[in-house]
């Protein structure tokens, strides 16, 4: 594996790239479905390959192969050859890339409980552990979509500047889908995941059946004592998992530097922030957002990105103003600075492109008695069950799933579906407060073409918001 990845970057440059990467990819696990109870089946996770990416005379060609042969790699390097070449004619802008410092290094994170040791009918206890919890609450859960997953990534990617990067990362997750019935009416908990980077040990450090049974309390609770929230200007506490998902909608996305220089535009979506934005403020001195692929046994963890750059946090807002975004080599070049690692690829057959990992609102100095206690009237929007947000990433909204009135001070009944809407500079300049406690909740950030879906947490703390517009 080592030599034919070496080689497809010998091949490229000798047939003429300027630049010239390999990475070989390989992935093995298993998924497991259980419905109301029931074992829908196992299925098996098994690819492996080889994805080749050059740059001649300014234009870019990337082609892949599954066949782990000399020649087999080596027409996946002619074809990449031959893209960049015919790229290189349309092009009105060379594409370069930014001087890197590279690594020869080995990492892999270790599992103390292997899955890779355990049958798929010792995995399946989890999902009957949730069965269980659920069943036993006495509360009526008449659909009930539980899954199990786990994969190990191996990669090797080399270039011709001196990277050698090789990985091995085990990812392991469980998601349920549960619906509520009562009095008619019916609430439902849409695919709540937990997921790691790490072994089996993590799933049971993190218990996901006691928080099914926590959330169908909730919708259960919702269902007999909900009332309808206030509307007008108000102020909202939004939870760890509520500003985790503004922080990767309205944060997250719109830094990527391919949408800002509107490469994305056709594929995902634009973005409202401009090259020349870095330095403005964006929110209030409270909000500082952090993007960081290095937490350990993170969802979306790495130590080197798909372009063997090394990882780092990095800072999109610091105290309410822009300051970086995310970038591969390709801009960084444009923006004449270094990349900060961000460029992602899901497996050997899709070119890296900048993408998230973990991102997160930093934590602040405020207990969550603190961030209610002088709150007249308002909301404590604890989960969603729906979001929107424009193509660029500007006009936002939020349905509440969980979420309780907060009246002078003190947390009251349930409220049903507050819908919170608001612009980008709107939501991070009304944030008054931020908690101290951190939380992180998985999920699948999708984009390209072809798409590619990533792990990533989304999170941080819980925070205040002061005289937003609430709708319902």
């Amino acid at each position: 594996m080592h030599e034919l990845v070496e080689f497809a970057v010998e091949k490229a440059l000798e047939l003429g790239a300027e630049y010239a990467e390999a990475r070989f990819e390989e992935h093995s696990g298993v998924n497991i479905v259980m419905k109301n109870g029931n074992p829908e089946g196992v299925g098996i996770r098994a690819d492996r390959g080889i994805g080749v990416r050059v740059l001649v005379n300014g234009g870019m060609g990337f082609a892949s192969t599954n066949i782990l042969t000399k020649e087999s790699v080596s027409e996946a390097v002619k074809k990449a050859i031959k893209l960049a070449k015919a790229a290189s004619k349309v092009r009105n802008i060379p594409i370069k890339f930014s001087e890197e410092r590279f690594h020869e290094v080995y990492y892999e994170v270790r599992m103390k409980k292997d899955f890779r040791d355990y049958s798929g009918e010792e995995k399946m206890k989890y999902l009957r552990l949730i069965e269980e919890e659920v069943l036993n609450s006495g509360i009526k859960v008449p659909m009930r979509f539980l899954s199990y997953q786990d994969w190990i990534a191996h990669k090797y990617f080399v270039n011709n500047e001196g990277a050698k990067v090789e990985s091995v990362i085990p990812r392991v997750s469980i998601t349920y889908n549960l619906v509520v019935f009562e009095e008619g009416q019916v609430e439902q908990a849409p695919f709540v995941q937990t997921a790691f980077t790490g072994g089996l040990e993590l799933i049971e450090r993190a218990e996901p059946w006691k928080r099914a049974l926590n959330d169908v309390k909730a919708l259960q609770r919702l269902i007999k004592e909900g009332k309808k929230p206030p509307e007008g200007k108000v102020d909202v506490v939004i939870s760890p998992e509520v500003a985790g998902i503004a922080v990767h909608e309205s944060v997250g996305h719109p830094y990527e530097a391919d949408r800002i220089f509107g490469r994305e535009a056709a594929q995902a979506g634009e973005s409202f922030v401009k090259p020349d934005m870095l330095g403005e403020r964006i929110g209030s001195e409270a909000v500082t957002v952090i993007e960081d692929p290095t937490i350990p046994n993170s969802w979306g963890f790495y130590l080197y990105d798909d372009e063997g750059v090394k990882a780092c946090p990095r800072y999109l807002i610091k105290e309410g103003i822009i300051t970086e975004f995310l970038m591969n080599r390709e801009y960084a070049y444009y923006l004449g600075t270094h990349s900060n690692a961000a460029a992602r690829a899901i497996n050997y057959d899709r070119e890296p492109i900048v993408r998230m990992a973990n991102t997160y609102l930093a934590p602040g100095d405020y207990s969550f008695e603190e961030l209610i206690e002088d709150v007249k009237l308002g909301v404590y929007m604890v989960s969603f069950n729906e979001w929107n947000i424009d193509d660029r990433r500007y006009q936002q909204r939020y349905i509440g799933r969980e979420a309780y009135l907060i009246e002078n001070g003190e947390i009251k009944h349930p409220v049903r579906r507050p819908i919170l809407e608001i612009t980008t500079k709107g939501l991070w300049s009304s944030v008054d407060a931020v908690g101290k406690d951190v939380e992180f909740y998985p999920g699948t950030c999708g984009k390209g073409e072809p798409g590619q879906g990533v792990p990533v947490w989304m999170g941080g703390a819980s925070a205040r918001l002061r005289d937003v517009v609430l709708r319902r």
